[in-house]
């Protein structure tokens, strides 16, 4: 998978602006949030800006080019969702690798020789234990489980 087709997949789950108050994140279009960007204009913000900010701060700073192809969205979507670093150490846990929010050459290697079934279920059943641990867990807790379970699908 590469990043515009993980974008474009990503964007199907994203949708368009909303402003929920239950939200940390507030005023949200295409995924991107007010918090995280409040120099953007979240209302005004375009389609391509957007594919730009998630290239930039999710994919790359995620190293998901790097990562074996059957972990590339999973790995996106954590970090878009969790942050970048929050997501490798979350791959690295599933690889069984000490997790320091590096990808590195011994995360590869262990990614490399893990068989990607089981590198996918490991990764989204710890996604998933983290994400219930959140606290707003109890307001969009059911969208994100049916979220990880479209990816397991399409996988």
């Amino acid at each position: 998978m590469n990043f515009d087709k993980a974008f474009e997949r990503l964007i199907g789950h994203e949708g368009g602006y909303v402003n929920d108050p239950r939200d940390p994140g507030g005023e949200t279009k295409f995924g991107i949030s007010k918090r995280s960007y409040p120099a953007e204009d979240i209302k005004g913000l375009t389609l391509e800006r957007a594919k730009a900010i998630y290239r930039r701060d999710f994919w790359g700073a995620a190293g998901c080019d790097a990562v074996p192809d059957a972990m590339r969205f999973d790995l996106f979507d954590m970090a878009v969702n969790s942050g970048p670093v929050t997501a490798i150490k979350t791959l690295q846990r599933s690889a069984g690798v000490t997790p320091d929010g590096l990808l590195g050459p011994i995360t590869l290697r262990a990614l490399s020789g893990a068989p990607a079934p089981r590198l996918v279920a490991r990764f989204n059943g710890h996604r998933l234990d983290f994400m219930t641990d959140l606290k707003t867990w109890s307001v969009f807790g059911k969208g994100w489980a049916k979220r990880v379970a479209s990816n397991l699908k399409e996988a």
